[in-house]
């Protein structure tokens, strides 16, 4: 990951080199910086395919400060927007803005600034008309401004940066990112040309038209080949080869639904009680609705075991956070940051937090819920083993889903078996030091049994948490049969015991609001195809 040599050899301003790496602790430049800085700032445009944890984040910051702090005069914030930088998401959008504020910290008269989807637009506007001098965006809210923000200065815009440019166009920008490109232009006030930059983690055919679009003669990074005229044509194989750090760890369970979430807990456990200082775990899911039930489920649940004893507490006893779509804006934030101060805590999310972002600590991820592409795999575990750290990963699938791992292998994701039972086991071996070597199926298990029937008698006994239990089980199937068609052969609906699902969500039956849809619409279906045939045989 790292290359040698120091900052100061890559062209930086000496005092920022030396912030680098003195008060921001950066001892080197990662391998991708130490390339791209230099063709920064040379002036030209760059394309940047890097897989997460490279350190693409100072790839355009430091060239962007170095920059502007050499202007003389001193820029004044009257003179507004010199640099504009676009990420996907609002935490992306907290985080990058974190790190400018950093990197200008000797440069007391440059400005950084965020405004995103879910602020006050009043006070952004009024940041605005005071001047932000390198403003980090997400697509709608920065194009909402252009539109309607009079006051909104960028004469003097020099860089126009697209972070995560492969997210941006996955959740749906194209549209807004070409409305920009056309407001702004490709040139400055004085006639001179912009510098435009382009990162992402994993290259598609949306990203290489974007790159032709914004980009001018670009430099690469992390490419093979470069075509001589425009933007590189990019490698959509869809059995390329993703890069993960060599530092992550990485295995799978494959669990039933029925004991699916008893192993979630037991897993959590294990890692949080076999591990001392600073840990961090990252949960993801596939709805909202399940970060939800399970939040609330691993905020409250505490067991008193078959022996009579009790756990002290909650069975998970650490700061537990959610973040998803849903989540109000200001608690979005809050979470934000006081998961990246906790020193040991659990965040559930979904795919919101699966891209660009670095949490100190951060030591494993869980993808409970199975992403719809390979790439996503890879963009979720990115989260941890970032900057040559280590990290785990775990996966959980059911049996009838074994055939996943092999449609990751074709991409170099290797994971090895975790053993269920094992930890089965460590429910009660933590502090009592009991094995059950002579089980030999999971799902009969003593513990697993024990601690599924007093799951499912506490979210019975609570009103709300049963509700949140429906709901999620409902979305959960719902997001099931939504997979890819090239995945759907793996992922099949129909092969769900809706059962042994509700039990994965402490319910003891499965609702019948879902069977009835289903219902309904197989009889919508029967009806429409009879119709179809009637008129054909006329």
């Amino acid at each position: 990951v790292f290359g040698s040599g120091g900052f100061g050899d890559l062209g930086l301003e000496p005092r920022l080199a030396a912030h680098l790496h003195g008060a921001m602790g950066f001892q080197s430049p990662t391998v991708v910086q130490k390339s791209a800085i230099p063709l920064l700032l040379s002036g030209r445009d760059l394309l940047v395919n890097a897989r997460t944890g490279t350190g693409k984040t100072l790839v355009y910051l430091a060239p962007i400060v170095h920059g502007l702090q050499a202007r003389e005069p001193k820029i004044t914030r009257t003179e507004g927007t010199f640099a504009v930088i676009l990420v996907p998401t609002r935490e992306l959008c907290i985080q990058v803005c974190g790190v400018a504020e950093q990197l200008v910290h000797r440069f007391h008269w440059l400005v950084p600034g965020h405004i995103m989807g879910g602020e006050n637009r009043a006070k952004e506007k009024a940041r605005l008309r005071k001047g932000i001098t390198i403003l980090i965006a997400t697509p709608g809210r920065l194009l909402d401004h252009l539109k309607n923000t009079a006051s909104f200065q960028y004469d003097f815009l020099q860089w126009i940066v697209f972070d995560e440019a492969d997210r941006l166009l996955d959740m749906g920008f194209e549209k807004d990112i070409r409305s920009i490109l056309d407001f702004l232009g490709t040139h400055q006030r004085n006639g001179s040309k912009r510098q435009h930059v382009l990162l992402s983690a994993t290259l598609n055919d949306r990203v290489n038209k974007l790159a032709k679009i914004s980009l001018c003669d670009p430099a690469t990074i992390g490419l093979s080949s470069t075509p001589p005229e425009g933007a590189p044509d990019l490698d959509t194989n869809a059995n390329i080869e993703y890069s993960i750090s060599d530092k992550l760890q990485q295995c799978v369970l494959k669990v039933s639904s029925k004991i699916r979430l008893v192993t979630l807990l037991a897993l959590l456990r294990l890692k949080l009680y076999s591990t001392k200082g600073s840990y961090k775990i990252v949960v993801f899911f596939s709805t909202c609705d399940a970060v939800d039930f399970h939040h609330t489920v691993m905020s409250r649940f505490s067991w008193v075991m078959d022996d009579g004893s009790s756990m002290r507490g909650r069975f998970l006893d650490c700061d537990i956070f959610k973040l998803h779509g849903n989540v109000e804006q200001r608690e979005r934030t809050d979470t934000f940051h006081k998961f990246s101060q906790a020193e040991r805590a659990l965040l559930l999310c979904t795919d919101v937090a699966a891209r660009g972002l670095d949490f100190k600590g951060l030591s494993f991820i869980v993808q409970y819920d199975p992403p719809g592409e390979p790439v996503d795999y890879v963009h979720r575990v990115g989260r941890t083993a970032r900057l040559g750290r280590k990290g785990e990963a775990a996966l959980f699938l059911q049996p009838c889903e074994a055939e996943y791992v092999q449609e990751l292998r074709k991409h170099g994701v290797v994971l090895k078996d975790l053993d269920t039972r094992k930890v089965l086991d460590s429910i009660y071996t933590i502090s009592q030091k009991r094995s059950f070597a002579s089980v030999d199926v999971a799902e009969m298990h003593p513990a697993a049994a024990a601690m599924q029937t007093a799951l499912e008698s506490f979210v019975t006994s609570e009103g709300d948490l049963k509700q949140l239990a429906v709901n999620a089980f409902r979305s959960s199937v719902r997001a099931y049969a939504v997979h890819r068609e090239g995945l759907r052969k793996i992922f099949q609906v129909r092969m769900l015991h809706l059962g042994h699902v509700a039990k994965s969500f402490a319910l003891r039956d499965a609702p019948s609001g879902l069977s009835k849809c289903s219902a309904q619409k197989a009889s919508k279906r029967m009806r429409a195809e009879k119709k179809r045939a009637g008129k054909k045989r006329r």
